[in-house]
């Protein structure tokens, strides 16, 4: 990993950054790092973040276990990390963004260019948009797993003070399950299907019960995922092999989140005819066996939902006055000296749901 020596100089008397600090990196498949990295001095838009909680997502394990994410492919190692809570200790230069002491959730994307040739309100969907902690192009965009990290102040999301760190990990993941519902429009009334009941599947559940979804039926391989999806507001549960019971559902609106195309058949198989299918979960590069003929004769809508734009401000808002019940979704926590068993943990869906890393002192907020 190669690092800028320029360093961080204490603000003032009373703000003294470390020289360095513990990043998770993934450099290569298989090859999982805690390195010591130096602190790097903040552009004038970039405001100093102390790191308090970082989510371990599904693109975080496939760069550890496979050496990339989808197409995404690592060709140097690459801090990891989007799903991240914190307090700013060191305001941006230029006066933009929130004071020091403020605490933030965090919009890790970074639109591109080549605006004609997308729809001007969707800007998750422009073809140069980077993320943090994302191979997909290179030189790579680091992420966030680390003690200290500079952002840029539109990135950060000031937090109400009903709203804790921890819980506040999660309203990365739950922007992308809030607009994966949006696309299916309005739910309000309507009978919901759940296909993949892990994180991102348990927040649209989540999601679904705020929009008045009138019965939500949740689907796992198993018991834990379907246990965190009742108790964050499903009516009933399935297991992934009773595809009797699961198209019987016959649901008007359904949420892929399996990622596979065993899931994606199960969503066809469980949606109403006229219904809609919103599919969040990638599914593995190439082609995938589809029941598309299923999805004609009966007038299926199949909609992608891919990352989230302004949704994020949404999800704080309704956590903030109490309407969205996510906190279920999170079954674990380890400090990031145990990084190793966190994502051993996080990849086994049968155990856990969102597993979180926790750094420094700080982490108890």
């Amino acid at each position: 990993m190669t690092t800028n020596e320029t360093q961080v100089q204490p603000a003032t008397a009373e703000t003294a950054f470390p020289v360095s600090g513990p990043a998770v990196v993934a450099h290569a498949a298989n090859d999982l790092r805690i390195d010591e990295l130096a602190l790097t001095a903040p552009a004038a838009d970039e405001a100093v973040i102390e790191v308090h909680y970082g989510g371990i997502c599904g693109s975080d394990l496939h760069y550890w276990l496979h050496g990339a994410a989808g197409e995404s492919i690592l060709k140097a190692p690459l801090v990891l990390g989007h799903e991240i809570s914190g307090t700013v200790v060191g305001a941006a230069a230029d006066g933009t963004g929130p004071a020091a002491g403020t605490p933030v959730a965090v919009h890790p994307a970074t639109p591109g260019p080549g605006a004609a040739r997308f729809p001007a309100d969707r800007p998750n969907l422009s073809p140069g948009c980077t993320y943090l902690g994302s191979a997909a192009r290179f030189p790579h965009q680091d992420g966030a797993f680390s003690r200290y990290v500079n952002l840029p102040t539109r990135m950060l999301r000031p937090l109400p003070d009903s709203i804790d760190l921890r819980t506040a990990a999660l309203i990365e993941p739950a922007s992308v399950a809030w607009h994966a519902v949006a696309r299916a429009g309005d739910v309000a009334g309507k009978t919901a299907l759940v296909i993949g009941s892990g994180p991102i599947g348990a927040l649209a559940v989540a999601v679904l019960k705020r929009a008045g979804a009138s019965r939500i039926t949740a689907v796992d391989m198993h018991n834990k995922p379907l246990e965190i999806a009742k108790a964050v507001g499903a009516d009933q549960v399935i297991t992934a092999g009773d595809a009797g019971a699961i198209a019987a559902v016959e649901a008007d609106v359904v949420i892929e989140s399996s990622g596979n195309h065993h899931g994606l058949a199960s969503a066809i198989q469980g949606a109403t005819r006229g219904g809609t299918v919103v599919m969040v979960g990638l599914l593995p590069t190439g082609p995938q066996p589809v029941l598309i003929s299923l999805a004609i004769t009966r007038e299926l809508e199949l909609k992608g939902s891919f990352r989230f734009n302004d949704e994020i401000d949404d999800v704080i808002a309704a956590l903030a006055d109490g309407s969205l019940h996510i906190n279920p979704v999170i079954t674990h926590e380890y400090p990031v000296e145990q990084a190793f068993e966190a994502f051993n943990v996080a990849r086994n869906s049968a155990e856990s749901g969102k597993v979180l890393l926790s750094f420094g002192a700080g982490s108890a907020s």
